[in-house]
């Protein structure tokens, strides 16, 4: 179940189907609670390329995210643009300062993802 990374950021677990697989995986992040919506970063696929769980996301209508303590929520993806991005990516930093470092290691621009509630 999601809990805590090192440093005391909430873990949730992205539970999604591998796009060429079709497998079930499940990818543990880093999350910023902006009820009802969670917010999350794509930042470790490698320096230029977005990591395979954004890609499984993105290619999904929904998925179901596990909270800590267990509670589970099925959520929409969307991808946060401009000014909502530049808050959003604030406040993630502020959870969790590595992921300022890690943007200045790519030419890529880290993509913030909105998960909304999901109503199916």
């Amino acid at each position: 179940m999601g809990g805590r990374f090192l440093g005391g950021a909430p873990v949730l677990l992205l539970n999604h189907v591998g796009r060429k697989s079709g497998e079930a995986r499940t990818s543990p992040l880093i999350y910023l609670d902006d009820s009802p919506r969670l917010v999350v970063v794509a930042s470790k696929g490698g320096t230029d390329t977005h990591p395979a769980w954004f890609h499984n996301l993105m290619a999904m209508e929904s998925a179901e995210v596990e909270l800590p303590g267990g509670q589970r929520r099925r959520v929409r993806p969307r991808i946060a643009e401009q000014d909502e991005r530049a808050a959003l990516w604030e406040r993630v930093v502020a959870i969790y300062p590595p992921y300022a470092t890690y943007a200045t290691y790519t030419q890529r621009q880290i993509p913030v993802v909105v998960l909304e509630p999901a109503g199916d």
